[in-house]
């Protein structure tokens, strides 16, 4: 199974090594077009509505480039981040937004290497620059002793981010993370997501959702449009092949309390994943929740909300 794995990552490492040479037609790390970004930021602003409760955006420079941030819920809420997944972009929290903005201030922040709304003016970060990228967002905002949520790729983030010595989070719940605890659990069929990055279709788009998610059909035909997009249009590079899961010693390093939320159907954790976090997070809860694949929030979002707020009250 791990043998697989590199050899995906291999193949995907050749055939973005080889994309990465071409001269784009614009500068923009992500799109090749300004006609393909104008297209995809159109569906995002048509996917952020879905959200529908008031909300406020904003850009944030950094070092690397503009950090796009939504804000929502009340201004004297206790702060909560959230981390989107690869390629969902924070309009992807529509089906939890309502219930994690009721008390909550959120900082919904795009992550700048993806298609978004955020834009990356310098070469690709690597994890330390990760770290740097978001605690200038955390400065910006002064952000003290805030919640954060981080979804797949973000949840390897949320971690990253939670095993530097100096952090100002407090409580962490981390959705169904990608690569944090151990290697992809079923990388045979995490080949369909692989095959639509290097070769997008609707056709195999469709096959990735129905491996991801047990309740496609849940997904508003609105996100599915940006989502789609963003998988076209993304630009895969090798930062993905960075994102290893984190030693012991790095696990338990983190004091902070963590929520690990898994489906019961994943294709990227098991039950071995919880059983590993369990084991070197010291202060950790964690929960399968049924009926539900690596798109949780998606798939069975009342369950998800109501864990999620339990555990930050």
């Amino acid at each position: 199974m791990l043998k697989l794995y590199f050899r995906l990552a291999v193949m995907l490492f050749l055939v973005t090594s080889c994309s990465s040479s071409k001269k784009a037609k614009f500068d923009d790390y992500v799109f090749k077009t300004r006609t393909e970004e104008v297209k995809y930021q159109t569906a995002y602003d048509k996917a952020l509505k879905l959200w529908n409760i008031p909300y406020t955006e904003e850009d944030v420079k950094t070092s690397f480039g503009t950090a796009h941030v939504i804000i929502a819920g009340p201004k004297n809420g206790k702060d909560l981040v959230l981390l989107h997944g690869m390629d969902a972009s924070s309009t992807m929290w529509y089906p939890n937004i309502k219930t994690l903005a009721k008390n909550h201030r959120i900082y919904a922040i795009d992550f700048i290497m993806e298609p978004n709304k955020s834009n990356l003016t310098v070469k690709p970060l690597s994890s330390d620059n990760i770290v740097v990228f978001y605690n200038e967002v955390f400065s910006y905002y002064k952000l003290k002793k805030f919640d954060i949520i981080g979804a797949s790729r973000g949840g390897w983030i949320t971690t990253l981010l939670a095993t530097q010595k100096s952090n100002s989070i407090d409580k962490i719940v981390l959705l169904s993370p990608a690569q944090t605890f151990k290697f992809l659990d079923k990388p045979r069929k995490t080949t369909s997501a692989l095959m639509l990055k290097l070769f997008p279709s609707e056709k195999k788009f469709s096959k990735t959702l129905n491996t991801f998610s047990t309740h496609p059909e849940n997904i508003s035909v609105i996100y599915k449009r940006q989502f789609y997009l963003a998988n076209k249009y993304a630009k895969s590079n090798s930062s993905m092949l960075k994102m290893m899961p984190f030693s012991d010693k790095e696990l338990e390093s983190i004091q902070n309390p963590v929520l690990v939320l898994i489906g019961d159907k994943d294709v990227i954790n098991s039950e071995e994943s919880l059983d590993r976090a369990k084991k070197h997070l010291v202060n950790c809860k964690t929960k399968t929740v049924k009926d539900a694949g690596h798109f949780l929030t998606i798939d069975q979002p009342k369950a998800v909300n109501d864990a999620i707020i339990n555990f930050l009250d």
